[in-house]
């Protein structure tokens, strides 16, 4: 077996260990091993590669030198006469530690490896965490959103249901006071067609005129001409949305009109209303005793001489200072004024912003302003022509093309309605 190996490198052994460096002997490696033995493979790899021997140790004293000289003598005698074993023991040893540091090196790469599968796993499942903590707000935000809509929706449906109950429980009392006054012959005819008129108008103004909230935004334009001009009166106050934007903006204001059923539903908002002629209310008010006057979609249901009427009315009871407010369906755009100011069959003609404002400054009103209300949204509207794509001999055919069309399209479509604002001097 001895000559089957070589001594000084081991059988299938990595290549040898690197000699001592940065300044270290072989005999301070060998320091390693006295004591307490290293316990680091690439050192007792070195040593049995090697074959290094042991330095002797030596004992103080006469006697010690000796026992150290005997040793010298005696190890190359020993060492000769175990040879072929210590050369067993050697391969043995380094074909050991080989696997050892096989072994050693495998476990490292192994250990690196899970370290490394170890990170992937954690940074795997705290990604799947962040995804679920979003996925969980997800839920929650939709969950309150679905319970915010549906209280919404549930809160839209008691207001709808408290409306239809408060107008069946008013029309069963009408009624009801109908009946007992026919039984009595005390009620005319014409008080049953009264109640269905009434009826009937209130379902069409909801249709055309907006919901209360639509005309509060609407209204909102003329808060700023009616500050410090209390109080106000509003000729036609309909459902009184005028009268509530006002005293929500601490503008004191009181309105008239005829439909008995318009002033109870202002009364049922805690609003000052009374049911009466616009013209004689207005004649009833003390002289230059208004701030205000304002009437939205009145004139016209008027007669010519009647609109004049209400102007010079109007005068009479504003004070220096004052404004009248008059608002009515544009005939400026043949859209608003030959389709939509006919939806409504008592409308009685198209007001001219021209005609009305000769009115207001015959009866002194001055300075007098417009305000074009309501335009159009614009997928009403004529479509126009993009220029950017077009080449340059295109281009000047499609400009004239969209003048055209933005003529053809204040004609057709502009605004819907338009107010006149005029000041007593």
């Amino acid at each position: 077996m001895a000559d089957e190996h070589d001594p000084k490198a081991g059988p299938g052994a990595p290549p040898p260990t690197a000699p001592p460096g940065d300044g270290e002997s072989a005999g301070q490696r060998l320091e390693r091993f006295l004591g307490t033995p290293t316990r680091d493979l690439d050192d007792w790899f070195w040593l049995w590669q090697g074959d290094h021997p042991f330095p002797l140790r030596r004992r103080p004293g006469l006697l010690g030198r000796l026992i150290a000289g005997v040793k010298r003598l005696l190890r190359p005698v020993v060492r000769l006469a175990t040879a072929e074993l210590w050369d067993r023991q050697r391969v043995f040893n380094l074909i050991l530690i080989e696997r050892l540091i096989e072994e050693s090196r495998h476990r490292a790469q192994l250990e690196q490896h899970l370290r490394a599968v170890h990170r992937d796993h954690q940074a795997a499942i705290e990604a799947h965490a962040r995804r679920l903590e979003e996925l969980d707000v997800r839920v929650a935000d939709g969950l309150r959103d679905v319970l915010g809509h549906n209280d919404a929706l549930f809160a839209r449906v008691d207001q709808k249901l408290d409306l239809y109950r408060r107008e069946a429980r008013r029309l069963h009392g009408r009624l009801g006071a109908l009946v007992a006054a026919q039984e009595q012959a005390a009620a005319p005819p014409a008080a049953v067609s009264e109640v269905l008129t009434e009826q009937a108008y209130g379902a069409l103004e909801h249709r055309c005129r907006g919901s209360r909230e639509e005309i509060r935004r609407r209204l909102r334009v003329y808060v700023p001409y009616l500050e410090e001009r209390a109080p106000v009166l509003d000729l036609g106050c309909g459902r009184g949305e005028a009268l509530e934007l006002l005293a929500e903006h601490g503008i004191a204001a009181r309105g008239v009109d005829a439909s008995g059923e318009m002033v109870a539903r202002c009364r049922e908002h805690g609003l000052t209303a009374v049911q009466g002629d616009l013209f004689d209310h207005l004649a009833g008010e003390p002289e230059e005793s208004l701030g205000g006057v304002v009437s939205f979609h009145v004139v016209e249901h008027l007669q010519p001489a009647e609109r004049a009427r209400l102007v010079h009315l109007a005068w009479r009871a504003l004070r220096p200072g004052g404004v009248l407010i008059l608002e009515t369906p544009s005939p400026l755009s043949l859209v608003a004024g030959a389709r939509n100011f006919w939806a409504d069959p008592t409308h009685l003609r198209p007001v001219h912003p021209a005609s009305l404002e000769v009115l207001m400054r015959e009866a002194g009103f001055e300075p007098i302003h417009r305000l074009d209300l309501q335009p159009f949204p614009a997928s009403d509207r004529l479509p126009e022509i993009e220029l950017d794509d077009l080449p340059g001999e295109q281009r000047a055919l499609a400009d004239g093309v969209n003048r055209l069309r933005d003529a053809l399209d204040d004609l057709l479509y502009g605004n819907r309605d338009f107010a006149l604002v005029g000041h007593k001097p």
